[in-house]
């Protein structure tokens, strides 16, 4: 069952799909909440308004700060389309950046702060990449709000190391091989694997695609909609779904993001593969991209941001891998041919 909320507590959803909460004892004054939904600030400020007492309104970061573009961000159309888990991540990195450089001037965060920053990560390369990524999205939009001239995170790499990129092993053809060996079509688990695999969707949306959502040979979820190929189409049809999702869990109830995440982790130990959901999905864009699949199409299939460079990292490896299957051989070492032709 899900959880009742607490009394005199309002959720109401912004025109940009923005979760906003308030707290109205009877037909007294609304107290908005300031503070993200669920953390201790949250439920400080909760009991105050529910005894009488509004929040402390505080007089706010300093115009100009990055506490302060944070503030306007958070509040802008571009993060509330972010998924919710996307936001939870960001706002925790935004939330300790904020501890330690809120106060600091955002014409005065230039490139060697942002590579500062992420070195001083470079023990964990996907918690430096998570960083990048999040001040890009940051500064990218300021940038085209006017806050700021110029981009300090652009030409900063990301680094690599076992846990680089977006920090998750992408599958092999081998490893994709396997598991389907191990689990063949009619399973729960193959029709878990075929959905990642060929829709490109996000764990949280996988588990939550079902026939509601497909109409002929198509399907919409969210603001997705793309084509059934004939591998998941023939997948779906040979296995026993659920009513409103197609992956289910053995009582037929479907799956919360994080507990699927876990079924399949054992799923793929079964099939002795070191992938995970996310893996698979960047094995979707992988084969996309290898198959002659452009940016802006991969943007289109897996909803990433043009300009996000998430596709631009696959399209790359896949023209690196075309152009050097395509390179003539290369000729002998000059040395060799001097020898051959008498020459010293």
């Amino acid at each position: 069952m899900p959880r009742s909320r607490p009394p005199h507590l309002v959720r109401e959803v912004t025109r940009h799909g923005r979760p906003v909460w308030y707290v109205r004892v009877g037909q007294g004054k609304r107290i908005r909440m300031r503070e993200p939904y669920g953390s201790p600030e949250f439920w400080r400020d909760y009991r105050l308004a529910v005894e009488g007492t509004p929040p402390p309104a505080g007089k706010g970061p300093a115009p100009g700060t990055l506490s302060w573009l944070l503030a306007k961000y958070v509040e802008s159309a571009e993060w509330s389309d972010f998924s919710a888990a996307t936001r939870k991540q960001r706002h925790a990195i935004y939330r300790a950046i904020e501890k330690t450089a809120g106060h600091e001037p955002i014409k005065l965060i230039d490139r060697r702060a942002i590579l500062n920053g992420r070195d001083r990560r470079r023990d964990r390369p996907h918690a430096a990449n998570v960083f990048i990524k999040a001040m890009r999205a940051l500064f990218s939009w300021a940038v085209d709000r006017g806050y700021v001239a110029t981009d300090p995170t652009a030409g900063v790499k990301m680094l690599a190391g076992e846990n680089d990129d977006v920090g998750f092993h992408t599958w092999t053809e081998e490893e994709l091989a396997r598991f389907e060996a191990r689990w063949p079509l009619g399973t729960r688990e193959r029709l878990a694997f075929d959905i990642l695999l060929y829709t490109g969707l996000r764990r949280g949306d996988a588990v939550r695609l079902g026939r509601q959502h497909v109409k002929g040979d198509a399907f919409s979820i969210r603001t997705v909609t793309r084509p059934i190929l004939p591998q998941l189409a023939a997948s779906i049809a040979a296995t026993k779904t659920g009513d409103l999702a197609f992956i289910v869990r053995m009582d037929g109830h479907p799956f919360v993001k994080e507990g699927f995440g876990n079924w399949f982790r054992e799923a793929c130990r079964a099939a002795k593969v070191p992938g995970s959901a996310h893996g698979l999905r960047k094995a979707g864009a992988r084969r996309a991209a290898e198959a002659g699949a452009t940016e802006m199409q991969l943007n289109a299939l897996f909803g990433w941001r043009p300009g996000s460079r998430e596709s631009a990292t696959y399209t790359r490896t896949a023209d690196n891998a075309r152009l050097a299957r395509e390179a003539p051989v290369l000729p002998a070492p000059l040395s060799k041919v001097r020898d051959a032709s008498g020459n010293s």
